[in-house]
């Protein structure tokens, strides 16, 4: 069967993961999380001193942005491939809601962008591949077979990724969760390079009352069509 790329957007914290991840095993596809490769990026500014609350020094970032090396690396126990920061596993480090705080002003400089644009196309060249983010269907592969762009309301969002924080033991508290996701959505959809936006050809998704059952048999539903339609 041809292979073919599957693009999937949208806000975060709305499932992009889960599904894509699920479709991957599914199709025996190569899944790239490119938002994990954002939050490396951030891990790596907080590491430096680059980034607080009070400041960003952006000249620096991009200085040193030719020593940042990510990589993923397929974990058979857990069943997914974890983040790699100069050979190190950050997997747990870049989900801390710290991280989420600093990632979206990370994503919206220039060069950051080009260069984790540049690795995602080299990943996904082959097609085959199911890779989410921000921008996948607009900018990283605008001829994609398939672009979804998921959405959810804020507050649903937010219960979910608080839920995730508290089982993996960080000590967050809801409202903390519920403003960084609304900060993020702002950010990431006013920034000037490559914005958050719905590709004009992509399909729509609200899981806001959907299972992940309900959700993974919805987007398989859409590959099905996708192949017919290119036999």
């Amino acid at each position: 069967m041809q292979k073919i790329t599957i693009a999937i957007d949208g806000f975060s914290s709305t499932g992009k993961s889960t599904v894509a991840k699920q479709l991957a095993k599914h199709l025996g596809y190569i899944y790239v999380d490119t938002g994990a490769m954002y939050r490396a990026v951030t891990l790596f500014t907080m590491q430096n001193g680059f980034i607080d609350k009070e400041h960003f020094n952006i000249n620096a970032l991009v200085e040193k942005l030719r020593n940042i090396t990510i990589s993923f690396k397929f974990n058979k126990d857990l069943g997914f491939a974890e983040v790699y920061l100069n050979g190190v596993n950050v997997e747990k480090e870049i989900r801390t809601l710290e991280v989420s705080s600093y990632v979206s002003k990370v994503a919206a400089i220039p060069e950051v962008r080009y260069q984790l644009v540049k690795q995602q196309q080299q990943m996904g060249k082959d097609k085959g591949v199911v890779m989410d983010g921000r921008d996948i269907g607009t900018v990283v592969f605008p001829y994609a077979e398939l672009k979804l762009f998921m959405i959810a309301s804020a507050e649903k969002r937010a219960t979910r990724r608080f839920n995730e924080l508290i089982e993996r033991g960080d000590n967050v508290k809801y409202e903390d969760v519920l403003r960084n996701v609304q900060e993020r959505d702002y950010i990431d959809s006013n920034r000037e390079d490559s914005p958050l936006r719905k590709a004009e050809d992509a399909i729509e998704i609200d899981n806001s009352d959907l299972s992940l059952v309900e959700q993974f048999n919805k987007v398989l539903h859409l590959v099905e069509k996708t192949f017919n339609k290119i036999k």
